[in-house]
């Protein structure tokens, strides 16, 4: 970093600390009431009926993964799986960007945060998070692990992420494909984002150093939510985006541990982060009344949510600006929260998959290859008018259920999660909570009352001794029966109107599922190969 001067802590009178001096004035660890003023004046966002900051994030409301980079060093050149997802940018052209980024802002306040990113005391990095808008320091404020006050005077961080959205690429000159552009230098530990005020890829970023960081300390980073029964069971559940990750590890009869991003360490398991990041649109006070309750919440931000401009009302419902509304809420928000984002080894581990072509059965048992097998497939299914020129269901393999945020190459946290299910005796299942009679379009959605009750008895033993079927198809063992679910939605095939037709939707999705797994097949077991889909055609 640059030289480093003294500015004063604006939100913490009489606690004055060194701070890098980012900015015409750098407006340090501001706490939320103090964000809100300042946001609201900066016409950054409105203030809703009942309370939380409601902003919009102009063309990007989404992730942009194609326009992420990995700076290309020393340090990380060797570990780095580089590809399609882990784009290399030079050292020279991160440098140039960065000292125009850092001239682009010397006439301008940044706010910043120092904060917290992983729970474990042995685990933690200290972050300092640089963002242009009041709004986005709020939602860090939010989304990571707020130190005590009395830490701060002496805050020193150990990676640094700096947010200008006004600020943009230059390709020709930067190396970049587009004027938005996220670049993460892991030997620096230090990431720039510009060209894009979508809040979520700070919180992304993030991840990916951790990603990059916590195998060499033997843990499995992991894209999931973890929660824990009474009796202290811990359980992962790993998810794309849309696959009831973070609505299922809300249960009201377990603590939420956290909704999104964990390690699974030589003690247990433990949150990387403070807050959760969910996504809000069509949420239901019936079944998701915790995370609806965050939406009328003093100190929560809600991403291109619509909001009447006279009530100030929110309309969850809409989609006017997009389907990926989301809320960014502190984890204290969920009544069930763990205060301290720590829990013991998994009983059990679930993996989610949204299948929208409606063929999956609804819950499989999983043994330890086969699970291997899924979490390097990371498989679901984009929806028909998610995207422009997306006209039906469309299969999505993202590795390790969180492919943008992995830098090593897919088969080291695969291994990392084969040995810790071998250590613990940790059971797995695979729970489809997309589409069933029929594709998107044709057939309905899960119910969640049924995916609830298969999970719980999934987790409390409840299906230990029930017979399963083996579907040859997938390579899966189907329980036959479940408490509180009727037999019947158990076989996906017998919930079509017609089975030829499920057959042949069912076939192709199994190709599909060969078809994305040579890429890993030369670094795995035989046993991990052959405990993929088998398809009759």
């Amino acid at each position: 970093m640059t030289a480093t001067r003294t500015a004063p802590m604006t939100g913490i009178p009489g606690r004055p600390t060194p701070i890098e001096r980012i900015g015409r004035r750098t407006i340090a660890n501001l706490a939320p009431a103090d964000l809100y003023e300042r946001a609201i004046r900066a016409e950054e966002g409105i203030l809703a009926a009942d309370g939380p900051l409601v902003v919009r994030t102009g063309t990007h409301t989404g992730r942009s993964p194609k326009d992420k980079f990995v700076v290309r060093e020393p340090w990380s050149e060797a570990k780095v799986g580089w590809g399609d997802i882990n784009r290399p940018i030079e050292e020279h052209h991160y440098d140039g960007f960065r000292r125009r980024l850092l001239a682009y802002l010397s006439d301008r306040d940044v706010y910043a945060q120092d904060l917290w990113i992983g729970a474990h005391p042995a685990h933690r990095r200290s972050l300092r998070v640089y963002t242009e808008t009041a709004w986005a320091s709020l939602f860090a404020r939010n989304l990571f692990i707020r130190p005590p006050r009395a830490d701060l005077a002496e805050f020193t961080p150990n990676f640094t992420i700096i947010d200008a959205p006004s600020f943009r690429a230059v390709p020709e000159v930067d190396g970049t494909r587009s004027e938005t552009a996220i670049l993460v230098h892991l030997g620096r530990r230090e990431i720039l984002i510009a060209g894009t005020m979508y809040a979520g890829e700070i919180k992304k970023a993030a991840f990916t150093v951790m990603n990059y960081l916590m195998p060499d300390e033997d843990v499995l980073p992991m894209h999931s939510a973890v929660n824990v029964g009474a009796a202290g069971d811990s359980v992962v559940f790993f998810g794309l985006s849309g696959t009831g990750k973070t609505t299922l590890s809300a249960d009201p009869l377990r603590t939420l541990v956290g909704d999104d991003e964990h390690g699974w360490g030589p003690d247990g398991l433990f949150n990387f982060e403070g807050g959760c990041y969910a996504k809000t649109i069509r949420l239901s006070p019936m079944y998701e009344p915790d995370i609806f309750q965050t939406t009328r919440r003093f100190g929560t931000v809600l991403e291109n949510v619509e909001i009447d401009p006279f009530t100030r009302a929110l309309d969850l419902d809409s989609e006017r600006f997009t389907e990926n509304t989301r809320g960014a809420y502190p984890l204290h928000f969920i009544g069930n929260a763990s205060e301290t984002g720590l829990a013991g080894h998994p009983t059990n581990v679930v993996l989610l998959t949204a299948d929208a072509f409606g063929v999956l059965p609804p819950i499989s048992r999983l043994s330890r290859e086969q699970a291997m097998y899924h979490f390097l497939s990371g498989y679901t299914a984009k929806l028909a008018g998610t995207e422009v020129g997306v006209r039906e269901p469309t299969a999505t393999f993202s590795t390790c259920f969180g492919a943008p945020f992995m830098p090593r190459p897919p088969v080291e946290y695969a291994h990392l999660l084969g040995q810790r299910l071998d250590r613990h005796a940790t059971g797995a299942w695979f729970v489809n909570t997309g589409w069933t009679g029929g594709p998107y379009g044709v057939g309905e959605r899960m119910n969640i009352d049924h995916t609830r009750s298969m999970v719980r008895a999934a987790l409390s033993g409840a299906l230990d001794d029930v017979p399963t079927r083996h579907d040859d198809r997938f390579n899966l063992d189907v329980p036959t029966a479940c408490p509180d679910v009727p037999a019947e939605f158990l076989d996906p095939r017998g919930t079509w109107t017609d089975p030829e037709a499920y057959d042949r939707q069912a076939d192709a999705l199994a190709r599909m599922f060969v078809a994305n797994f040579e890429q890993y097949a030369s670094d795995v077991t035989a046993e991990v190969r052959e405990s993929g889909p088998r398809p009759r055609g």
